[in-house]
């Protein structure tokens, strides 16, 4: 399973959200200029984030968008599913052989698993490579 360009730049939204999370909205012209992304392309990505009530939209001249629910609630997988679709390395419908059949379900269990058990508090806290908060996306 390979994350796209939105899959990794929804995560950047919602980690940035989750930074400041609990001090008022955050524009997403401050989050493009912060991680040099396209403040047009973020926009897109962000109706079905909060479509999905992951985010809550603050209007007015000092507007934003917030997260809408604590770091701590919100999972990689919540957010990678709002913007990929379903977590599957294959099409299991054109699969005959069990035992591969097996192999790709448990390949997704696991990619499922710790996309879902990986919080965007976590991800904001992350140590860096070594520390016992270091988390691997590389599938």
């Amino acid at each position: 399973m390979k994350i796209s360009t939105k899959g990794r730049y929804g995560l950047t939204i919602m980690m940035e959200l989750a930074r400041s999370f609990g001090e008022g909205p955050t524009s997403l012209k401050s989050i493009a200029e912060r991680n040099n992304l396209s403040e047009h392309y973020l926009e897109q990505l962000i109706a079905p984030l909060r479509n999905a009530g992951l985010v809550k939209s603050i209007r007015g001249a000092y507007g934003g968008y917030i997260l809408a629910r604590e770091p701590e609630t919100v999972s990689a997988g919540d957010v990678i599913r709002v913007l990929e679709g379903p977590i599957s390395p294959v099409d299991f419908t054109e699969e005959d052989d069990p035992a591969k059949r097996d192999l790709w379900l448990r390949i997704r269990d696991s990619i499922a698993q710790v996309l879902d058990t990986t919080t965007l508090a976590d991800l904001i806290h992350f140590k860096g490579e070594g520390s016992l908060n270091s988390y691997m996306f590389y599938i």
